[in-house]
């Protein structure tokens, strides 16, 4: 009886959590068609009392939406795949080869992901400007190339991988490109799709760099695009709620789609390696 009552209590709390949680969503999503006046009024309401589609047609009118939406796209998906490739067979190194000063090397890599991101910006800006890579699209992939995060997870996950099947493959004469692109790699995908949500989502959503480093209209990102809406005098919240719900269609999409393998590679990488 008192499990019974634990459990009712822990979902009653899960299903408050989860309501607070998407409410801002829904809300945001509902104000996309609402009027102006609707949302800037005093009394508020969830359900748009006027439902119009307006503002997902005048958002065209503040910036190229597309045109952000598509460097977005590009950029996101470029940086996420690099990561991918380069955080497993990192992980793989790291996790199946026995050299001197790998315990270093790895502690270096765990190094990255505790010192603050404001710390490291003002360098990698300087060197940004140094190799003259100021207003390219070189500025946002180049220095995203390694994720310490993704590294970690990867070097988790991999040493949970039998031993045996590689070195059964490297009896067959597989030579280590091949068992870590046929092998290892596809026994990975649970992994490997843990990162894929993580680093897109943190991609897409990036404000700050793009901003710095980007100076051209035609090659700016959502993120920062989205700030254009904020006016001098006024501000079209409708457009803004409008162009804000398409912007998290592409997030939503990812984890739906990977939500399976999502979860069994975080519990695969919380295996002690």
């Amino acid at each position: 009886m008192r499990k019974k009552t634990s459990s009712i209590i822990l979902n009653v709390v899960l299903l408050l959590l989860g309501v607070v949680t998407v409410y801002p969503f829904v809300w945001m999503l509902s104000s996309s068609f609402k009027q102006n006046k609707e949302i800037m009024a005093l009394e508020q309401h969830l359900l748009p009392q006027q439902f119009i589609t307006d503002n997902y047609i005048n958002m065209n009118a503040h910036f190229n939406f597309l045109r952000f939406f598509a460097n977005s796209l590009l950029i996101t998906v470029v940086v996420t795949v690099i990561v991918l490739y380069t955080s497993t067979i990192c992980g793989y190194v790291l996790s199946k080869y026995r050299f001197r000063g790998r315990n270093l090397l790895f502690g270096f890599v765990l190094s990255t992901m505790m010192i603050p991101w404001c710390v490291t910006i003002i360098p990698k800006y300087s060197m940004i400007q140094h190799f003259g890579w100021m207003d390219s699209y070189k500025a946002l992939i180049i220095p995203g190339m390694f994720s310490g995060f993704g590294i970690f997870m990867m070097k988790q996950h991999i040493t949970s991988l039998p031993d045996e099947i590689l070195e059964a493959a490297r009896i067959d004469g597989a030579n280590e490109f091949y068992i870590f692109h046929r092998i290892v790699f596809p026994m990975s995908k649970n992994g490997i799709s843990s990162i894929a949500i993580f680093q897109f989502l943190w991609t897409w959503e990036d404000f700050l760099w793009p901003y710095l480093v980007i100076n051209t209209q035609e090659k700016q990102l959502l993120a920062v695009g989205l700030k254009m809406f904020n006016g001098q005098y006024s501000t079209d919240y409708g457009a803004l709620f409008a162009a804000t719900a398409i912007s998290i269609v592409p997030v939503l999409l990812i984890y739906l789609f990977f939500q399976k393998q999502f979860i069994a590679g975080i519990a695969a990488s919380a295996v002690k390696g």
